[in-house]
C-alpha cells in the first residue's frame, strides 16, 4: 500500500550510512506504510535506490533543498536513519546558504548541536521528528545476558568500570563507546566510530583480553544518534581478542539481532544488557 501525499501520517526517511535505513523502511513497509526517503549522496548506500520506491538523493550541504521537498511531498513526520560521519564538517563538503548560517550560529560543533539544530529546521517547516527507532522495538535488547556465555567475574568489573567511563564520555557528547582492560581505559570512541576504537585497542593492549561498554547518552535523544551494533562489530571484536560487549538495554539497536547472537555465541563472546 503506498500512502497517500495528503496522510496525516505521511513519512519520511532522511537516510544516512550503513544498514540502518535499510531496515527503517522494511520496517515501515511492514505496517503499510511507504515512505519518502531522502538519501544523502556522501554517506547513504546505493543499494537503497534498489529498494526504495521513492527516493531523492541530496548532497549533505543541500539543506534548504531537502526541507522543501519534505514540505512540497507533504511529509508529516520524519525519521532520522543512519549516521552521518561528523568528520563530514571537515570535508570539502560545500555547504548552501542556509547550512552555512546554521553552522555560523553554533558555538559548538557537537554531534547533539548539529543535528538538533537540523531537527529544529525540520520543526520549523511544521513536521515532526519521530524516535528513530518507532519500527524497530524488537530490535532493542533486553536487560541481562542475551548469549549462551555470561560474563565472568573480572569481565563484569571491566564493565562496571567502563559503563561508569563512558556514561561520562557520553555526557561530553565525545563518543558512546569506552575499551577497558583490567580495569584500565584502553581507547575512547571519537570521530573514528565503534569499530575502528576497538581495533586501535586492540594495537595498544598487547595481547589482553577487551571488553567494550557502549552507551547512550544520559539524556538520549531516541530521534537521533541513538547507540547501533551489527554483525560486523562482532567480528571485529572476535579479531581484537574482545571477550564483552555490554549495551544499554532499551537504548542500543542491535541490527540483525538474531544472527548477531548467533555469532558472538559462536565466537564466545558475551553480550549483556545493562
Amino acid at each position: 500500500m503506498t500512502q497517500s501525499p495528503n496522510s496525516p501520517d505521511r513519512y519520511a526517511i532522511i537516510a544516512g550510512n550503513g544498514h540502518f535505513p535499510f531496515l527503517v523502511l522494511e520496517a515501515a513497509r511492514d505496517q503499510g506504510l511507504e515512505p519518502l526517503i531522502i538519501a544523502i549522496k556522501e554517506e547513504t548506500s546505493p543499494e537503497l535506490a534498489e529498494k526504495a520506491k521513492d527516493i531523492h538523493w541530496l548532497s549533505l550541504g543541500e539543506v534548504a533543498k531537502g526541507l522543501d521537498l519534505l514540505v512540497a511531498e507533504k511529509v508529516k513526520k520524519v525519521v532520522l536513519a543512519g549516521q552521518v560521519k561528523h568528520a563530514q564538517l571537515f570535508s570539502a563538503i560545500k555547504p548552501d546558504g542556509m547550512m552555512s548560517r546554521m553552522l555560523q550560529g553554533l558555538s559548538r560543533k557537537n554531534t547533539d548541536v548539529l543535528i538538533g539544530a537540523f531537527v529544529r529546521m525540520i520543526e520549523g517547516r511544521g513536521m515532526r521528528v519521530v524516535d528513530s527507532t518507532l519500527f524497530l522495538k524488537p530490535l532493542l535488547p533486553e536487560a541481562g545476558t542475551l548469549t549462551k556465555r555470561s560474563p565472568d567475574v573480572d569481565e563484569v568489573a571491566d564493565m562496571d568500570y567502563g559503563r561508569e567511563i563512558a556514561k561520562k564520555i557520553a555526557g561530553l557528547d565525545l563518543g558512546q563507546t569506552i575499551v577497558v582492560a583490567d580495569r584500565a581505559c584502553v581507547a575512547v570512541e571519537a570521530m573514528e566510530g565503534t569499530d575502528a576504537a576497538i581495533q586501535r585497542a586492540a594495537t595498544l593492549s598487547n595481547g589482553r583480553r577487551l571488553v567494550v561498554v557502549k552507551v547512550s547518552k544520559p539524556n538520549q535523544d531516541m530521534r537521533f544518534d541513538v547507540p547501533v551494533v551489527g554483525r560486523k562489530t562482532i567480528r571485529i571484536m572476535h579479531e581484537s581478542n574482545a571477550s564483552v560487549l555490554a549495551v544499554d538495554a532499551g537504548k542500543t539497536l542491535l541490527f540483525d539481532r538474531q544472527n548477531l547472537i548467533a555469532d558472538a555465541n559462536e565466537a564466545g563472546i558475551a553480550i549483556v544488557g545493562m
